[in-house]
Parts: structure tokens; C-alpha cells; sequence
């Protein structure tokens, strides 16, 4: 997601080229979630054009194909696999495959999920985001969980939801969110030096930014340790999402000074008649 209906003339120059965006968006934050990937593989010359408009630090979490995860749960997707690979491939090193589970993708299943993550290339890095709540209650599980993806050296996801769901909804956007949004325990070990996260605020920047206080000293704590985390804002409508990411990563850097600061964003010029 680097395009949102409420971020041309904030975020993104007003009438900016569809091939353009990316490069722009890439001004705010240094990573990005490929969630369209879930729902068509795209041509391997997109994900050029991709890998055009960004540097060499910038991280494309990329989802694999509902295909896949959802609709065949592994089995049979060796051709559907190999297209999406192919497709990604101009990514390299930058991209992390995203595998997204539905919520009935229980313990029972695991074995099909190791299985699948053996067969990925040895050199793409992987992570898994599960959503039955057995893997979060249930300690047999987690470890289930845990070793499977520590053997695959893929690293576990966690959305983080609670603050969302500490209160209930008040606007569309949130009430949209509330049905569709898994309610899960929140979960903050790494089993990687690349750990992903996924934080759900609400659309209140204020209720926002105090959810995510328990996530800055952990995100610091993992700097120290040498990892480097992947952390991405959400809030119900998504409309000051790209300021939220650099205010989140403002409040880590006050723990962990010598972090790299993000780059700075182009101007925003004005829309023009002409």
C-alpha cells in the first residue's frame, strides 16, 4: 500500500503519476506492505518498476496469493508459487514473503506450513502471520508454532489489535474494521534479527500513538540487540498513516539515538490550474 485516496496533496504530490507514487511514498517510510500480491500476482515487470523507485534499504513485505494460503492451503500451488517468485524476483534481497493464515488455519495445519516453507528459496526471507487464537492461548501450540517457523527461520507476525479493541467503535471506518479485524493477544517476541510488526490504532492520533507506547521499548530493545524490525501503523482509515510511521519511529529513536533517521519527503507542491 503506497496510495490512499486522503494522502494526494498531503503526502503525495496532487495528479502524481501511478508510476511515480511509490518513489514518493518511499520519501515517508523505508517499507511497505505488498497486500495487493494477495489477490493477483503481478507481472515481473511491475515489480521492476518497483525496485526503480526505491533504494536499496527499502523493505517490500510482499503477501503470498490467497491462492495459496486460503483457497488450496498449500496443496497443489507449485505453478500459482512459481509465478509469484518469478514475479518478485526483481526485489531480491529487499522483499520478505508475507504468508498471511486464516483464522481456521489451526495447530492441526502446521505440518502443511512447514512443508510449504521448506521448498522456498533458501535466500528469501519469510514470515508468517497466523490468526487462530490456540497459537496465542494454548503453550503446546505456540511452541508447535515457534519451531516450526524457527526451523524455517521465518519469523512470526503479530498484529496488534488491543488498542483497537479496547473501546468500542465510533466512526464507519472503525466500525468497518471492527468485524473484519482478528481480536488476538498481543505478542511481541522476535524469533529473527528481522522481526515484523503490525500495530491496528484507531482514528484517534491520540489513542494511536499512547497504544503504541509498549511497542517503542521493544522495537528499541531489539535495535540494541541488533535486529532490525520492520514496523508498520495502521489506523481504521489509514489517513495519517504515513505520519504516524515517522512519529513512531521519532519516539524509538529517542530510546536509541543512533538510529538512522528516515528520509526526508518531497514537497508537496499545490495544485495548479495549469
Amino acid at each position: 500500500m503506497w496510495t490512499h485516496k486522503a494522502w494526494p496533496g498531503r503526502f503525495l504530490a496532487p495528479s502524481l503519476p501511478a508510476k511515480e507514487r511509490l518513489r514518493a511514498y518511499a520519501g515517508w517510510c523505508t517499507a511497505v506492505e505488498g497486500n495487493t500480491t494477495f489477490y493477483a500476482t503481478p507481472a515481473r515487470g511491475t515489480a521492476e518498476t518497483w525496485a526503480e523507485q526505491t533504494g536499496p534499504g527499502f523493505r517490500f513485505v510482499v503477501k503470498v496469493p490467497k491462492v495459496v494460503t486460503h483457497e488450496r492451503r498449500f496443496t497443489g500451488v507449485e505453478t500459482e508459487m512459481r509465478a509469484f517468485l518469478d514475479a518478485i524476483e526483481p526485489l531480491g534481497q529487499r522483499a520478505v514473503l508475507w504468508t498471511q493464515l486464516p483464522g481456521s488455519f489451526g495447530p492441526a495445519d502446521v505440518d502443511a506450513l512447514a512443508r510449504f516453507l521448506r521448498r522456498l528459496p533458501a535466500d528469501l526471507r519469510r514470515a508468517v502471520e497466523v490468526r487462530h487464537p490456540e497459537f496465542f492461548t494454548d503453550p503446546r501450540s505456540t511452541s508447535l508454532l515457534e519451531g516450526t517457523l524457527a526451523g524455517a527461520e521465518a519469523e512470526w507476525v503479530p498484529f496488534d489489535t488491543t488498542v483497537f479493541f479496547a473501546s468500542p467503535p465510533i466512526s464507519e471506518a472503525e466500525q468497518e474494521a471492527w468485524g473484519k479485524k482478528p481480536r488476538l493477544p498481543r505478542r511481541t517476541r522476535a524469533l529473527t534479527d528481522q522481526p515484523v510488526v503490525r500495530y491496528l490504532g484507531r482514528d484517534s492520533v491520540e489513542e494511536t500513538v499512547a497504544g503504541w507506547q509498549p511497542w517503542t521499548e521493544v522495537v528499541a530493545g531489539w535495535l540494541r540487540e541488533g535486529r532490525t524490525p520492520t514496523v508498520f501503523v495502521h489506523t481504521p482509515d489509514n489517513d495519517e498513516a504515513p505520519a504516524l510511521a515517522r512519529r513512531f519511529h521519532d519516539d524509538v529513536r529517542a530510546l536509541v539515538p543512533d538510529l538512522e533517521a528516515l528520509p526526508e519527503p518531497e514537497p508537496i507542491e499545490p495544485a495548479t490550474l495549469f
